[in-house]
């Protein structure tokens, strides 16, 4: 037998990668109940769920074993980054359902922007996967419906996109947020993947007529741009776009969503990554009718909207007044007041539990010198930021 004769059959090699993946899939299952153990202890300890430091320490040391048996340092890091993040996602939702046990019903009812295969519907899976709950889905025509299906108890709850990292905030859903009884309790964010759908195999030069939501028009308006003179569509969501130009099913027509969901509706990918930036991500909310607690172990974010003085410095003095406690503040975000000329309203985001110390010290200084204040929400960070190391 020769170095370039296979050991054994193709089927045989197969057979035997096939149990690996299977056994991986089983260790898997065993490390992520035993991180529900971890955080378990930690809720006596009061120890916080991420322990940077030791995170740190096992990467190193798994990529030195990785070495040892001629894996990748990239692909370990990559690979475990991936099973990290997962942990930590888990155990976090173990102890908010803890600490909420009102939210522990085996169903819920979730309203979202357009059918199923839009990404606010993606997003909405992607939110309750780790919940443990059986989702009822409510597609809705826009981002006031989801709002409205909430306050009036015909749903549980409401995902809304609130700012993509190609086109910007989504300034509807910051100016619905100003005007619900509704409190934020999640946030997701959410990779998209653009690509040109069409129901027939055809070519880029044939399409002379694009369905797009607006938002994903606007993410990728350069790939748009270079189609030419074409007619653009606009619809309530993409979703509703790739439905349109299934049904019409023509050589000449196509439509701006992810290929995933374009297979829902037999939809051929013609061409893939066509956002102006290649990295392009959405940050998604959740809006339900109460508020929620969020366990000091796990980080939190806490939303509010604040109105403040017309005079020179009014703004900056509120900001001195997070820095001075030490609260990070992610997002600021202005919109104008309705019927109010040149009066704006900030929407804010900090890096703190509504409940610490320090906000609530915070917030009462706010208080007294902001014309309005009011919280959205304070809720879990999903967004879990890899461990860094150093790979020689």
């Amino acid at each position: 037998m020769t170095m370039t004769e296979p050991t054994y059959s193709l089927d045989e090699i197969r057979l035997r990668v096939s149990q690996i993946d299977n056994q991986l899939l089983e260790l898997l299952a065993q490390r992520r109940q035993l991180s529900l153990e971890v955080a378990k202890s930690k809720i006596s300890t009061a120890k916080p769920v991420r322990d940077k430091a030791r995170e740190h320490d096992l990467l190193l040391k798994l990529i030195e074993t990785g070495k040892e048996k001629q894996l990748d340092p990239q692909y370990v890091t990559q690979l475990f980054h991936t099973i990290i993040e997962d942990s930590v996602l888990y155990q976090q939702a173990f102890l908010q359902q803890l600490i909420n046990p009102e939210n522990a019903q085996p169903s819920a009812r979730i309203a979202f922007l357009g059918s199923k295969g839009s990404y606010s519907h993606l997003a909405s899976l992607n939110y309750f996967s780790r919940k443990q709950t059986q989702l009822l889905e409510m597609s809705c025509s826009s981002f006031r419906d989801v709002i409205n299906e909430v306050e009036l108890g015909h749903a549980d709850y409401g995902v809304l996109p609130i700012e993509n990292t190609s086109s910007g905030s989504i300034n509807e859903v910051y100016d619905l947020l100003q005007h619900t009884s509704l409190s934020i309790v999640g946030e997701i964010t959410q990779p998209i993947e653009h690509c040109l759908l069409t129901a027939v195999e055809t070519q880029l030069e044939a399409i002379d007529t694009l369905y797009s939501h607006p938002q994903p028009h606007q993410q990728c308006s350069e790939f748009v741009h270079q189609l030419g003179e074409i007619k653009q569509e606009y619809c309530s969501s993409t979703a509703d776009a790739m439905k349109i130009v299934a049904e019409l099913s023509q050589p000449n027509i196509a439509a701006i969503g992810n290929a995933t969901s374009g297979e829902m509706y037999g939809l051929y990918s013609l061409t893939e990554h066509i956002a102006n930036q290649e990295q392009n991500f959405t940050r998604f909310i959740v809006v339900a009718r109460k508020a929620i607690d969020v366990t000091p172990l796990i980080p939190a974010k806490t939303t509010f909207i604040m109105s403040t003085g017309q005079s020179a410095g009014s703004l900056v003095e509120c900001l001195l007044i997070l820095k001075n406690h030490n609260i990070n503040m992610a997002k600021l975000e202005s919109r104008p007041v309705m019927g109010n000329p040149w009066e704006e309203m900030f929407y804010v985001d900090v890096e703190e539990n509504i409940k610490s110390e320090v906000m609530q010290q915070a917030m009462e200084e706010l208080s007294q010198v902001t014309r309005f204040i009011k919280v959205l929400g304070c809720y879990a960070t999903e967004n879990v930021k890899p461990t860094e190391v150093t790979i020689d």
